[in-house]
């Protein structure tokens, strides 16, 4: 697909900006007792609570009751936030340097679909690589599903953040790991671009 040069650009969170890993949060509840978490939570697609917590209608605190009632007797609240967390990896200090350039040049967004742990989470290790610094001092908003009440691939999340920036859909490019979230964007009348997981995105936009 051809892309124009945009105006502003929208970055996804996980496996863009912060590299992550799924199988490490099913290997830490299945370490717990939870065997079949793979089938419950997933990139493509997740049950009912996950879904809920990511639109802000479950509190972390039912959030992970609900996880402890799946598990076996003994485990504990800082266990499964420990666990449910373990999927957050890195922020590499030269993807951030590159959002600073870049947003020299042109209006640059987040828009994750996420929860309020991963948030806490992807916050320290944002601080981590760069001490006292936090997600919304790379960016000129912050659009976070929970927050939002609604989430990715939904036309309806695009068009809400380009509303609320100014941006003409038709210049402004998405830029996503999943696909179902960059067709999406196109259905919304964005420029959309799948980007692999985890990769060196400043690279890819050299």
């Amino acid at each position: 697909m051809k892309i124009d040069e945009p105006t502003a650009i929208i970055f996804d969170l996980g496996g863009v900006i912060i590299d992550i890993d799924y199988n490490k949060t099913a290997d830490a509840f299945k370490a717990l007792g939870l065997i079949d978490f793979d089938e419950k939570y997933t990139q493509a697609a997740q049950t009912e609570l996950f879904d809920r917590f990511e639109i802000g209608e479950v509190s972390p605190f039912h959030f992970v009751n609900r996880l402890l009632d799946l598990l076996p007797q003994g485990c504990n609240a800082n266990q499964v936030v420990h666990a449910w967390n373990a999927m957050i990896l890195t922020i590499p200090k030269e993807r951030l340097d590159w959002l600073t350039d870049l947003r020299k040049s042109r209006k640059i967004v987040l828009l994750s679909n996420t929860n309020a742990l991963h948030i806490d989470a992807v916050n320290r290790a944002l601080t981590a690589t760069m001490p006292g610094k936090k997600l919304t001092d790379f960016f000129d908003h912050v659009y976070l599903s929970h927050e939002m009440g609604m989430r990715k691939p939904s036309e309806d999340i695009f068009t809400a953040v380009c509303n609320d920036q100014g941006f003409e859909p038709a210049t402004t490019l998405f830029v996503d790991d999943t696909e179902r979230h960059v067709l999406g964007a196109r259905n919304a009348g964005l420029q959309a671009v799948l980007v692999p997981s985890n990769s060196s995105i400043h690279l890819l936009f050299s």
